[in-house]
C-alpha cells in the first residue's frame, strides 16, 4: 500500500434526476427531500456516502483492505471484534502489556494501546473506514475515526416540483384480500418523483486526516472512480435516471491548502438558458466555470494561486 496523500482536495460533484426520487424522507412519507424555505431539492451526504460504499463493495477485493464497514444487513461490533482477533488480542484475558493495565477492566472491551491498534486495523482492512471515518467506540471499543473525506448535502440548483403518482398492482397479498375484493386482486399504492431536478453538491479531502487513516492516492483515485460511476450502479424504479455530470476537483499544492475552499466553489455557475422556462434536461442549463463552458475547460488547468483544476468527468 502507497503512503497517505499529500495535497489537500477539495470538489464540486453536479449530478441530476429524471422521474425518480433521489433521496426519500422516510418521515414524510418517502417524498423527495425539499428545503421549505427555497423549495430547493436536498439529497443528504449519507446518501451519497451509500453509493460510493455499494460502488467500492461491488467492485473491489474486500480481502485486499476495500471491505465496507457500514453495510447493509451488517452487525458493527462483530467487525470491531474480528478487528481485535486480526491484531492477536484476546478480549477475555487481562492485557498482553502491563502498560495498558494488569487486568480487564470491562469484560471483552479493548483499553490502552489495544484501542489504537484496533483502530489502526480497522482502518487498513475497511476502506470507507479510511475515508469516511468511523464512531467504533460500542461493544470491544475501537475509538473514534476522522475521515479524510466530507461531503455536503446536494442542493438543487432551481426549485424542484415532487409529483405523486398513483399506482396499481395487479394482485393482493392473502387470500383473504382476495375474498374482499370478490376476486379483482388490485392493490392500490402511490409512489413520488422529481420531473427533473439537477444538484450540486461539494466535498473535502483533508491531507492531514488522510495522514491519520492511511488514506492514499490508490483510496483516492478509487473515490474519483466511484464519484463518478455510483450511479451507474445503483438503479431502481424509484430513482429513474440519475447520472454524475460533472466531477470538478482542486488540487492544492499544500497539504493545508493554497485557497479557501468557498472561494473556490464561487467560480461555478449554473442557469437555464435564455428562453427556458422549466427545465427537463442538463441541456437545458447553461454550466460554466470561471466564464468557461464546462464542455470547454481542459482536463487539468492552474488557476494561478497554488491550486490546479482537474475536470474527473
Amino acid at each position: 500500500m502507497s503512503t497517505p496523500i499529500k495535497n489537500r482536495y477539495d470538489f464540486i460533484l453536479l449530478f441530476d434526476v429524471k422521474d425518480g426520487n433521489p433521496n426519500g424522507d422516510p418521515d414524510a412519507g418517502n417524498l423527495p427531500r425539499v428545503d421549505p424555505e427555497t423549495g430547493r431539492g436536498l439529497v443528504t451526504d449519507v446518501c451519497l456516502k451509500r453509493k460510493i460504499r455499494n460502488f467500492v463493495q461491488l467492485t473491489q477485493d474486500a480481502a485486499k483492505g476495500h471491505d465496507i464497514f457500514v453495510k447493509e444487513k451488517g452487525i458493527l461490533n462483530n467487525l470491531i471484534d474480528s478487528g481485535y482477533a486480526a491484531c492477536g488480542i484476546d478480549l477475555e484475558k487481562p492485557p498482553a502489556d502491563e502498560k495498558d493495565g494488569k487486568k480487564r477492566n470491562e469484560k471483552g472491551s479493548g483499553q490502552g494501546s489495544e484501542v489504537s491498534k484496533a483502530r489502526d486495523q480497522m482502518c487498513k482492512a475497511y476502506f470507507d473506514i479510511r475515508t469516511f471515518g468511523a464512531v467504533m467506540s460500542t461493544g470491544a471499543n475501537a475509538g473514534q475515526v476522522r475521515g479524510p473525506v466530507q461531503l455536503t448535502f446536494g442542493r438543487s440548483v432551481d426549485p424542484i416540483v415532487t409529483l405523486e403518482h398513483c399506482i396499481t398492482r395487479m394482485a393482493v397479498a392473502t387470500k383473504e384480500e382476495s375474498e374482499k375484493q370478490s376476486g379483482d386482486n388490485r392493490t392500490m399504492g402511490r409512489k413520488n418523483t422529481v420531473p427533473y431536478g439537477l444538484y450540486v453538491a461539494h466535498g473535502f479531502v483533508s491531507a492531514h486526516l488522510a495522514n491519520q487513516t492511511k488514506f492514499t492516492e490508490e483510496d483516492l483515485s478509487l473515490l474519483w472512480d466511484a464519484i463518478g460511476q455510483m450511479f451507474e450502479h445503483d438503479r431502481s424504479a424509484a430513482r429513474g435516471m440519475m447520472a454524475t455530470q460533472a466531477l470538478l476537483v482542486f488540487k492544492h499544492d499544500l497539504a493545508l491548502g493554497n485557497a479557501p475552499a468557498h472561494k473556490l466553489f464561487e467560480g461555478l455557475h449554473a442557469a437555464k438558458k435564455d428562453g427556458v422556462l422549466v427545465a427537463r434536461d442538463v441541456s437545458d442549463y447553461t454550466i460554466t466555470y470561471a466564464g468557461i463552458p464546462l464542455a470547454d475547460l481542459p482536463a487539468s488547468k492552474s488557476l494561478g494561486n497554488g491550486v490546479t483544476l482537474i475536470k474527473r468527468v
